[in-house]
């Protein structure tokens, strides 16, 4: 899928030099085709990281999509250069009248908090209002990843998070429910994806709803996907988008931390942190992905998106 990018976003020299079809704005202009409108609320510290894993996501399907990242105003970005944030991020009130086709908000480092006492959490409350109330003019599907997913758990049906005893690090086994559902065709009966997080949602909390529909889950990591009946907000606890290095580099940043973190769970060969990561999901997640955009984005969206008052 050729992705379309600004001229001169960071992630572009790097998404090249990895094969991936990238676009620039002034081919895309050239070509009379309406790219997919993808909204990224980034609220991960390390914004850069963040955009070059779900770029490369979004990658593998032949649709043209055009992404725009979006942060919150009530917080300021201090892993991340004023400079990047200024020239590649918009608020929510410079798009709040526009339309997108799909939607994704990621996690956050900040599962320690409640989440009333987050900085910007009225902010994200008014957002995942939007996605809902404006679900057929401004949003077709909304994709929650991690903390994203118990967040929006949480704000759309009350679903509480549940410390764990210690964290939940690595790469764990998930059996697959309802195949025929679209959003899991082609995957195998059991598929692995990496999970990083000290909270959990469970199932008895979310099977009270019966909007809602657990495709996916494992024995120690718990549930990993929901969905609710139409597809028009996703929940997924983990990280399919993580490349091959990022749990290691949360291993480490944890040691530096004087932290004592477990070695991550199905990750290193033999349990050696000095060798090389074993990359066991990339299946999936390009298989995750490219179902998200072909049957809950692209087949589901108007081809006019218009501004609404």
């Amino acid at each position: 899928m050729p992705i379309r990018i600004q001229n001169d976003l960071p992630a572009k020299a790097i998404l090249e030099r990895e094969n991936i079809f990238v676009m620039d704005e002034n081919r895309a202009m050239s070509q009379d085709i309406r790219p997919l409108e993808i909204l990224i609320l980034n609220l991960m510290p390390l914004k850069e990281d963040t955009e070059l894993q779900l770029l490369r996501a979004l990658s593998n399907t032949p649709l043209q999509v055009n992404c725009t990242f979006l942060m919150t105003s009530s917080h300021e970005a201090t892993h991340t250069s004023s400079s990047h944030i200024n020239k590649f991020y918009q608020y929510f009130d410079d798009i709040r009248k526009k339309s997108f086709d799909g939607m994704i908000i990621t996690g956050a480092p900040i599962e320690h908090l409640e989440y009333e006492q987050v900085t910007y959490w009225n902010e994200i409350c008014r957002i995942m209002e939007w996605t809902k109330t404006h679900v057929t003019t401004h949003v077709t599907s909304t994709l929650h990843l991690c903390w994203g997913a118990q967040a929006a758990l949480y704000y759309h049906y009350g679903i509480k998070k549940y410390p764990r005893t210690k964290k939940l690090s690595g790469v764990y086994r998930h059996k697959v429910y309802h195949h025929s559902v679209p959003l899991m065709r082609s995957m195998d009966d059991y598929f692995y994806c990496p999970h990083s997080r000290w909270t959990e949602v469970r199932r008895e909390d979310i099977q009270k709803f019966p909007n809602l529909t657990i495709l996916a889950e494992s024995p120690e990591a718990g549930v990993l996907l929901v969905m609710d009946k139409e597809g028009k907000q996703i929940f997924l606890q983990g990280h399919p988008e993580y490349d091959r290095m990022s749990l290691d580099g949360e291993y480490r940043r944890d040691l530096g931390k004087g932290m004592y973190p477990a070695i991550p769970v199905n990750y290193y060969e033999n349990d050696d942190p000095n060798s090389r990561p074993v990359l066991s999901w990339r299946n999936m997640a390009n298989t995750f992905y490219t179902n998200w955009l072909n049957y809950y984005v692209y087949q589901a969206t108007p081809y006019v998106l218009e501004e609404k008052d």
